[in-house]
């Protein structure tokens, strides 16, 4: 019997050799069987009584053909002439349940981001026909909608997204009791969220939150010089002084739900940890994650070479402290690395980088259904409406067309299970087309996660109780 190597990763953790099998997406640490077979199977093929042979010196005959039949099992090793990097084409299933649909509510906003992706190319063609806020009926088609394809669920998430969400309060109240009441009637329980600028955060406007457990997310990027460098008034006044009280505010009253800092990372902003610091330890964000500025190469504020490897720096050292608060019994509140070390210990493996146009789906201020709340209202990305119901036909095209298995420069990759080709709204920005891997962020995306596996075996050998918390 002729055995190889599947496709697989190789790390460590506090010394300890750890192995991540692509094709299970799966995390095993080694005993020193299994990583003496897998040291003498580095490409070659080998005959299982060989491998047996070559190590009865050091380990007893039985104890390596038992290890041999395990690393079988769990696919670590694989017979001579099986695909080495196989990428199955497991489409999802006809009937798909709508898990989240996300509303823009409106397309305006009182800010004006220099990096704003609201009036992107994909959508300038499509601005003038849109209206500016969403109007109660469109909420409550879109509500209906919503309730019509969740299927057997007994939970539905509602998004609240913009331009800047409570311009259009009056409507999101609107949806937030109607929909309340439709979960009621039909016996699910619907989870709504929003996420703004925080600079009409009132009083009024928290109480109405907390009374309607509402989660929020607020749109920030740092302290007043970082935060005031992109995130400007129409006039050009900075808005670090406008929303700072209100976050305050918002994070002392509203204690029912995690308030997250959602920060857009720019090739003038990438001082990470300082971000991190005055967001987490002065504001008091539970939850604070980061993203780079999706734009094209063109823009001044594109993130260059550089500028991804001093924001992985920074994200190892955040991750590091993770792991040494989380071992201590402290919070953390660094989301990047604890939503990728979540997906490890689930054992995720991704056909399609995120829920787009399967489980999430969202609504321009008029109705049209796109792939997401970033292709909302941009007609080529267009699904369906809240009024003629999810083009199923087109919808089914999508998947099919953007699943993995037709990504080539993917399918060599020990990274694909948790990437996958990453976001289709920065292909479209990078590349004009949804259907392209992001390749300029191919090698950071492989380095961060070399360093969220290292952090995961750290934690399962050093913190096992916090994972076995994640299978709740």
């Amino acid at each position: 019997m002729q055995l190889q190597r599947s496709e697989m990763h190789r790390f460590e953790a506090r010394g300890e050799p750890f192995v991540y099998l692509v094709p299970s997406a799966a995390v095993f640490q080694l005993d020193p069987i299994s990583a003496a077979v897998l040291d003498g199977l580095n490409g070659e093929a080998r005959d299982a009584r060989h491998i047996v042979d070559e190590l009865s010196d050091r380990f007893a005959a039985d104890d390596v053909t038992t290890t041999l039949e395990e690393l079988v099992n769990v696919r670590a090793l694989r017979h001579e002439g099986s695909p080495s990097n196989e990428v199955p084409l497991d489409l999802p299933p006809e009937e798909m349940p709508l898990q989240n649909l996300v509303l823009n509510v409106t397309s305006k906003c009182n800010l004006s981001c220099g990096y704003c992706y609201e009036y992107g190319d994909d959508r300038l063609s499509e601005a003038s026909a849109m209206p500016d806020m969403m109007s109660d009926e469109t909420a409550r088609q879109s509500v209906d909608l919503l309730f019509e394809e969740a299927g057997p669920s007994p939970v539905v998430h509602l998004t609240f997204f913009g331009g800047e969400t409570l311009l259009n309060l009056r409507v999101l109240k609107e949806a937030t009791h109607y929909a309340r009441a439709k979960g009621a009637e039909v016996g699910k329980r619907v989870e709504i969220g929003l996420t703004t600028n925080a600079t009409l955060l009132k009083p009024d406007v928290i109480t109405w939150l907390i009374d309607n457990d509402i989660g929020v997310t607020v749109s920030i990027d740092g302290p007043k010089e970082m935060q005031d460098r992109f995130r400007i008034f129409q006039s050009g006044e900075g808005s670090y002084g406008v929303i700072e009280p209100k976050v305050r505010e918002l994070l002392r009253r509203h204690r029912r739900r995690a308030i997250g800092a959602r920060v857009t990372l720019t090739q003038q902003n990438l001082d990470v940890q300082r971000i991190f610091r005055h967001l987490s330890d002065d504001v008091g964000f539970l939850e604070v994650g980061f993203a780079p500025v999706t734009t094209s190469t063109c823009r001044d504020y594109a993130i260059d070479e550089d500028g991804y490897v001093r924001m992985l720096g920074a994200f190892e050292e955040l991750g590091h402290e993770f792991v040494e608060a989380t071992v201590a019994g402290r919070h953390h509140a660094f989301s990047n690395v604890k939503e990728t070390i979540e997906e490890i210990h689930k054992g995720v493996s991704k056909a399609y980088p995120c829920g787009a146009g399967l489980g999430l789906l969202g609504v321009s201020t008029g109705g049209d259904v796109g792939l997401c709340h970033r292709f909302a209202g941009s007609g080529d990305h267009t699904l369906g409406s809240v009024t003629e119901g999810i083009d199923k036909s087109g919808q089914r095209q999508f998947l099919e067309e953007h699943h993995i298995a037709y990504k080539p420069d993917c399918h060599s990759c020990w990274a694909r299970p948790l990437c996958s080709g990453g976001c289709y709204h920065e292909a479209q920005t990078r590349y004009g087309s949804t259907k392209s891997p992001n390749l300029h962020y191919c090698d950071w995306i492989r380095s961060w996660t070399h360093t969220c596996l290292e952090l995961y075996g750290e934690l399962a050998t050093r913190a096992p109780g916090y994972l076995g918390r994640l299978d709740a």
